[in-house]
């Protein structure tokens, strides 16, 4: 285990395997532990960091925060462990909130970026229903805070992913784990509503466009993220590229995940 000081914050991190470095950025549940079977099969090819994003899990809040420019200080720590690993670049990947992140790192601090893949980023602004979506999470938001967690994710997993990636999320969250409940209400508070609704820089990520591979999940198809996803190749004159599982294939497929990643960097 190790720990970089960030301003506000202690960030956990692993960093295992060698060659160039690659950046594993975790979704909504925060956590580096879903990429654990994923960085292995990679590490026979690069030095591959994973870190729990502030808040979440390991990864502790120790002074204020500026919840009202969250996206900005999650790129600002994403850049500040590239540094703290000695590297001045790496290639990145990002999933859901955290292709969110990726992509603003990207904006605001494109020396740090040599390859994004932006993997399956809710950024509804870019779809012409997305005022709905965006609706629906604050209905979400408003279940968990009438009825709680359990209805609230259960709500949100079956209207938003397909079958087979709802049945993985709902196996993995153990709402009688203290630090899942934490990580579940901290994401409730700070992110369901507000990443989504973001309006991400796309005139700068358009510019660095040659340095975006956007990717989904081949299960995906139909659902908002993957459609997220083929806006922002068609913004970026880039075709995204369909990986093997749904919008958690990184954990349900890894093997089969980390091969086709792999070809790709």
């Amino acid at each position: 285990m190790s720990i970089v000081d960030v301003p506000g914050a202690k960030l956990h991190y692993d960093i295992r395997g060698s060659g160039p470095l690659l950046l594993l950025i975790p979704g909504a549940n925060g956590d580096a532990r879903p990429f654990t079977a994923l960085a292995e099969h990679l590490t026979a090819h690069f030095t591959v960091v994973t870190y729990d994003r502030r808040g979440f899990s390991r990864s502790a809040l120790d002074g204020p925060q500026d919840y009202s420019h969250r996206l900005d200080t999650d790129a600002d720590d994403a850049r500040r462990l590239i540094e703290h690993t000695g590297h001045r670049t790496a290639t990145v990947f990002g999933t859901s909130s955290g292709a969110l992140v990726a992509l603003h790192l990207l904006a605001r601090h494109p020396e740090a970026v040599g390859h994004l893949i932006p993997y399956e980023p809710p950024a509804l602004r870019l779809l012409r229903d997305g005022r709905h979506w965006i609706d629906f999470f604050h209905q979400v938001y408003d279940l968990y805070r009438t009825s709680g967690i359990a209805p609230a994710m259960t709500l949100f997993r079956e209207r938003t992913f397909v079958a087979s990636d709802g049945h993985a999320m709902a196996r993995a969250m153990d709402l009688g784990n203290p630090q899942v409940r934490a990580n579940a209400t901290y994401w409730f508070e700070h992110e369901l509503r507000q990443y989504p609704a973001i309006a991400l820089d796309l005139n700068t990520v358009t510019r660095h466009a040659d340095q975006v591979t956007p990717a989904a999940g081949h299960q995906s198809q139909g659902r908002p993220c993957h459609q997220a996803t083929a806006a922002l190749g068609t913004l970026l004159d880039r075709k995204p590229i369909e990986l093997p599982g749904g919008h958690v294939g990184f954990a349900t497929h890894p093997a089969e995940f980390a091969e086709r990643l792999r070809t790709m960097i």
